[in-house]
């Protein structure tokens, strides 16, 4: 065979899979379908071990060092793994092939292991040998799914080709040099247009089995691509691409379109999962984009790690000075001061040899130009010896007063904000403690290199969180398009409309805020637009141009405008129907804002299905207007909740209706005559025993309480009708009116007996989260009560917890209405346009 010569450069395209991307039969099809999709001229793959492979193999040399014989089974169980997967995968010769390699591999480690079994011992050359056989079998059932689609392929065992030395940090340098040439010589021999490789295992220089360590498989693919010069280096996880914070932390983040290598670098450093910084050195060298991207979601773009774009290159500036946020937990503080300390030449060394000699890692280091302090930031388990040892160092220095004091401060988190335009912006500083300070965080430490491409700050462990949140949010304050789609033009929908109108042009041009409503449907009649409906005239187009009602349709039409990012259903109903709907919404990427309680206040199990598909999914899914209508008690509640404080009681009276009917029934009029004063008033429903049985007042306690952790079905809360038993029968509503007067007399006798102990009657709805229970009912307070001093249909909610034991927290306001209900819609909106930060 004549051999062939290695081309390199742009025809090449190295795609990365991990264990989770090929962990079962379907995903190894789904890995194959992108490597065959892809039309690069030459295509390179790096498999991992199939998932918790490696883990196993570990498992099988700690368990054989241990004599433990249960690793014979465990072998079993790494063999029917790969055995089941390929006839699920392969048949014929390609299946005969792979399990007549696969069986001689497990005979082959069963003499090993039964080795290391007898020795009770395992050498590091011994295990990295064992472990990387999960790569080699990925990587051969791959290429046969490959070839079997009609396509050349061959697999490479990269142990053949990568060559590494060890380091003194126990990582391993490559030898480009020599794995140049090992690949060539292969290629020569193995000439394909798509080969597969395996990840994580490579060879010494003395061709020693060995692996690269942590994040091995993102290295090898990495080192690939330089080896090859390719175009681009694909890393496929089972997330949408990098995040401006960690999502699990900060709901509102956002994945990062680009980042340059020195960002990726300093935020994989500071905790964020990117990559190991190590990965990012390789493609450096030749300018390789690195980007990563979702499997399982083909779609998204993903995040691409390259060199920054300048001004001339793409015509616009980067986005944004600071590009992420990350954060590293569990850390202590060790300040070294003394005014002895400066000018002396040597101290700052003596101090850090300490530290090395007792093998912690520094994490950062802050020194004041004045050489009086040195502070640093070390793992907290790490703190202990650390302090032990510099006060073993400096003893005669601490005994002679030069340096005074070796102190430590525990319970530390690290702040770094990342981006490399920080450097020719100014203010970046200013605004990243201005967001601290409004939070009222105190910075205990703070570092910053001159290069400018991070800002790292220390503060409090439980203050983390939270400045994680405040710094993030000024720094990704929206300048947002979103596709809106109305449900329910009623009362409350047809006022957030006249809403959205009167601020759209302020929205816009202040606030680069840009709201389109790209439908309005009713439960008859839609109007549906391209480019978004003219909110001056949409009753009138809605009964021209109006087609009959289709929420499926309808939704197809809001979410498909794919020049516009983000969609949004607002569901101004109070329709069971419509709110089933949720979970499908959020599943396919649309967010929802609602007043409508009948999701929150549902059937348990599928109000938890739909928060866990919203935690999942990070689509966004508010509510603020079930509870207060425009007031902030969902938010109020999830602030006091996140921040880390505990629910202990909340107690409110969360019926406007009822608000106004308790607060004039005084005695003057008869119960039945202030309840028809409040129905002429309009602030009653229809039929006022909607109003009168508590229902909506539980189904608000049962949101409060779900939302305080309390799962708790709407049938779990006792609920006090002030519908009189042989009224809830009755056929009209002007039946019932006409008969309630003759039922006065009870609670006319209940209101005189409060009356004269000082007391007024309040209808209220009662969250016990300590007790875990909820009721509502009507309960009498005294006249300095808080509830006692509501005036109108104003509602009031008390928030009891671990921080306002003594003195609740008061939220008081209209709790009903049109527009402070579509009010708090809006605001709803504007917070959703707030956490999405995408450009208009």
């Amino acid at each position: 065979m004549d051999k062939v010569q290695l081309p390199k450069g742009d025809m090449w395209a190295v795609h990365k899979f991990g264990g989770t991307c090929v962990g079962t039969s379907q995903r190894i099809k789904n890995v194959a379908d992108i490597i065959i999709n892809d039309d690069s001229e030459r295509k390179l793959v790096v498999v991992s071990a199939m998932s918790k492979v490696t883990d196993m193999m570990y498992d099988l040399i700690n368990k054989a060092q241990s004599r433990d014989d249960s690793y014979i089974s465990a072998l079993d169980a790494v063999l029917e793994k790969h055995q089941s997967t390929a006839l699920d995968l392969l048949d014929g010769d390609d299946l005969a092939a792979f399990l007549s390699q696969l069986h001689h591999d497990i005979n082959n480690l069963k003499a090993m292991l039964r080795a290391i079994y007898i020795a009770g011992h395992v050498t590091e050359s011994f295990s990295d040998f064992v472990v990387g056989h999960g790569e080699l079998w990925s990587a051969q059932m791959l290429s046969f799914v490959v070839r079997k689609n009609g396509l050349d392929c061959k697999w490479m065992d990269t142990r053949e080709v990568l060559i590494v030395n060890p380091t003194s940090s126990n990582q391993v340098d490559p030898d480009f040099l020599e794995s140049e040439r090992r690949l060539e010589k292969w290629f020569s021999q193995n000439s394909s247009k798509i080969i597969i490789a395996t990840g994580f295992i490579a060879s010494t220089p003395k061709n020693i089995p060995t692996t690269l360590k942590r994040d091995g498989s993102d290295f090898s693919a990495a080192i690939m691509g330089a080896l090859f010069r390719a175009r681009q280096v694909t890393i496929w996880t089972d997330v949408d691409g990098v995040y401006s914070a960690d999502p699990r932390k900060v709901s509102e983040a956002v994945i990062l379109r680009t980042l340059s290598y020195q960002e990726a670098w300093e935020m994989s450093y500071f905790g964020a999962n990117v990559l190991h910084p190590r990965t990012i050195i390789p493609v450096m060298r030749y300018d390789i984009p690195i980007v990563i991207r979702n499997i399982f979601n083909l779609s998204a773009p993903g995040t691409m790690i390259c060199r920054p774009a300048t001004e001339d290159e793409d015509g616009q500036r980067l986005e944004a000075p600071v590009k992420g946020f990350a954060t590293i937990d569990n850390l202590a503080l060790v300040n070294v001061e003394g005014t002895g300390m400066a000018g002396v030449p040597g101290t700052a060394s003596a101090i850090f040899g300490a530290v090395k000699d007792v093998g912690a890692n520094v994490i950062m280091i802050s020194q004041a130009s004045s050489e009086h302090s040195v502070c640093f930031a070390v793992p907290e388990k790490e703190v202990k010896a650390v302090a032990e040892a510099l006060q073993s160092r400096f003893r005669q220095a601490l005994d002679a007063g030069r340096l005074s004091q070796v102190a430590v401060i525990p319970n530390c988190s690290i702040l770094a904000a990342v981006g490399q335009k920080m450097a020719s912006t100014p203010g970046v500083s200013a605004t990243l403690f201005n967001a601290l300070a409004k939070a009222n965080i105190n910075v205990r430490a703070i570092a910053q290199g001159c290069s400018e491409y991070n800002i790292t700050v220390v503060v409090k462990r439980e203050d983390c969180i939270r400045a994680l949140r405040a710094v993030h949010s000024r720094f990704y304050l929206s300048r947002t398009t979103i596709a809106m789609g109305i449900i329910g033009p009623g009362l409350i929908g047809g006022t957030l409309l006249d809403q959205l109108r009167d601020q759209a042009a302020v929205l816009k041009e202040e606030f680069n805020i840009d709201l389109r409503v790209m439908g309005i449907t009713g439960s008859r009649s839609m109007l549906l637009s391209e480019v978004g409906i003219d909110l001056s005239r949409w009753r009138e187009l809605l009964k021209e141009k109006g087609q009959v009602a289709d929420l499926e349709k309808f939704t197809l039409h809001v979410h498909g405008n794919h020049f516009i990012p983000n969609t949004v259903l607002v569901d101004c109903t109070a329709d069971s129907n419509v709110a089933s709907f949720y979970h499908d919404w959020l599943r396919k990427g649309i967010h929802v804002i609602t007043p409508n309680k009948k999701a929150n206040s549902g059937p348990l199990d599928k109000y938890l299905k739909l928060r866990a598909l919203q935690r999942q999914s990070y689509t966004h899914y508010f509510y603020e207007a079930t509870v207060g209508a425009g007031l902030p008690i969902i938010s109020t509640l999830r602030g006091l909740l996140e921040t880390g404080d505990r629910i202990l009681r909340i107690e409110g009276i969360f019926s406007g209706t009822l608000s106004y009917i308790f607060n004039n029934f005084t005695g003057t009029k008869a119960f039945s005559e202030v309840v028809a004063e409040a129905k002429e008033a309009g602030y009653t429903e229809p039929d006022p025993r909607d109003d009168l049985s508590g229902t909506d007042v539980a189904r608000k306690v049962i949101i409060l309480a779900r939302e305080s952790g309390l799962k708790l079905e709407l049938s779990d809360i006792p609920v006090q009708s002030l519908v009189p038993e042989p009224l809830r029968a009755s056929a009209s509503a002007e039946e019932f009116m006409k008969q309630l007067p003759e039922f006065d007399k009870d609670l006319s006798r209940e209101r005189q007996d409060a009356e004269e102990s000082g007391e007024v009657l309040r209808y209220v709805g009662v969250v016990d989260a300590v007790n875990q229970k909820g009721n509502v009912e009507l309960r009498r307070y005294s006249k300095d009560h808080p509830f006692a001093q509501l005036s109108g249909s104003d509602n009031i909610i008390a928030f009891t917890t671990t921080r306002y034991k003594e003195q609740p927290l008061i939220v008081r306001g209209p709790g009903a209405g049109a527009q402070v209900t579509a009010g708090g819609i809006f605001s709803d909106i504007l917070r959703l346009a707030s956490y999405l930060g995408a450009p208009s």
